[in-house]
């Protein structure tokens, strides 16, 4: 694979890049993290491995610079990291992807199909990409998190979900995380606290008042996070991981090619 860090133009996002075997570019799959970044090797590893599926795959820098670091300092601000300044909401994300979508369907990679796959934070604008007009043909999300009703109301396309809960900041501030998508799948663990039962039957609702296609698949015995890190050697949370896996290429197979 080509696992280069490359720089689009003027707007500076450095993106990993996985190409499938036959190097085509025509169909492609837009990684958006979570708050690790894309330099986390577990996402860059799941990236290779869409592309092994036959994926150009694109996974760039979604905070400039500024991702989480795994082993979180102790007294990490996570509101201040979020709403910053300079923050990381949609006001500085969404002109990231907005680029790098422009890029992908431009004449350099020619992309004429495009799926979305988000976990955690980047399940987010997974959903805003399946509104009418953004760009995203097909949307897979785990363990989606900062989600809102009213993003999920605008979603157009079929959704895969693996699911989490509901995610809680320590100073008491809750933030609710929801996830759909739309060619989307989303994929929720039995144990997310950032994406509970009620989070996840609200989605549902949505998506069949809206008339979306979708699935839902729920996994039990492991945590928020399960389709990116997991401890291999415990057999559940290897199976659920690699299960969430094949139901994102499974359907991104079934909208895309």
């Amino acid at each position: 694979f080509d696992k280069t860090l490359t720089l689009y133009a003027s707007t500076i996002v450095e993106t990993y890049f996985a190409y499938p075997p036959d190097k085509q570019t025509s169909t492609c799959i837009l990684f958006l993290t979570d708050v690790i970044g894309h330099t986390f090797i577990n996402a860059q590893l799941i990236a290779d491995q869409f592309a092994a599926n036959g994926y150009l795959v694109c996974m760039p820098d979604l905070f400039h610079g500024d991702s989480i670091p795994l082993n979180k300092p102790p007294g990490f601000d996570w509101p201040k990291w979020l709403n910053g300044p300079p923050g990381h909401l949609p006001g500085t994300v969404d002109p990231v992807i907005e680029k790098v979508m422009k890029t992908l369907r431009g004449s350099e990679y020619g992309v004429k199909k495009l799926g979305a796959a988000g976990y955690c934070f980047g399940a987010k604008y997974v959903i805003r990409g399946l509104r009418e007009g953004g760009g995203v043909d097909a949307g897979f999300i785990a363990h989606p998190s900062l989600v809102e009703a009213e993003e999920l109301k605008q979603v157009r396309g079929p959704l895969s979900i693996a699911a989490a809960g509901t995610f809680t900041i320590k100073n008491g501030k809750d933030l609710l995380a929801t996830g759909i998508m739309r060619a989307g799948i989303m994929i929720r663990a039995e144990t997310d606290a950032i994406f509970p039962a009620e989070k996840r039957h609200e989605t549902e609702n949505i998506l069949k008042e809206t008339k979306q296609l979708y699935q839902i698949n729920l996994f039990s015995h492991v945590e928020h996070g399960f389709a990116v890190r997991v401890d291999p050697s415990q057999k559940e949370k290897k199976f659920a991981k690699e299960q969430a896996f094949y139901q994102a290429v499974q359907w991104f197979d079934e909208h895309l090619k």
